[in-house]
């Protein structure tokens, strides 16, 4: 049976009422491709509406504490730890946009990883849209995972 659907197959929140609280985290990834011009005035800090940066890097850890008032089913966690970092490649004028979430709890922090590289890519697309309206949001997926019943793993 599935974990998000009730005996009548309506949709459940699952019960983490009897689970053991322990250490997990999580990763996650996305990538906005730009024009040179759009990438170049993100890198240089130039963008005329501020620090795009900075922005949304605040976004996509607002994002992680809001996941469960977004996502139905998600559980509200008291996160211990969130990271949104930034790489820039120049070759493919993109921002590799990355996540980090933690916390001591009874349930997983992947969703709430991908909403932080999710609003944070989103914010980036609407501080740089004037410069670009034609960028592209891609390769969002979660990274790692650590702890719970179901244990660690990596992509390669």
């Amino acid at each position: 049976m599935l974990s998000h659907v009730d005996e009548n197959g309506q949709a459940n929140m699952v019960d983490v009422s009897l689970k053991e609280v322990t250490l997990r985290d999580a990763s996650a990834e996305a990538y906005i491709k730009m024009s040179k011009q759009a990438f170049e005035q993100v890198l240089l800090n130039q963008n005329k509406k501020g620090d795009v940066l900075g922005v949304a890097r605040i976004a996509g850890i607002q994002g992680a504490k809001k996941c469960a008032d977004l996502i139905p089913l998600c559980h509200p966690l008291a996160l211990s730890k969130v990271a949104v970092d930034f790489e820039f490649d120049e070759e493919n004028s993109q921002i590799k946009v990355t996540s980090y979430c933690k916390l001591a709890g009874k349930t997983g922090v992947e969703m709430e990883a991908l909403t932080a590289v999710s609003v944070a890519t989103l914010t980036l697309f609407d501080m740089c849209k004037a410069a670009d309206p034609l960028m592209e949001i891609h390769g969002m997926r979660v990274t790692q995972k650590a702890g719970g019943k179901h244990g660690s793993w990596q992509r390669d």
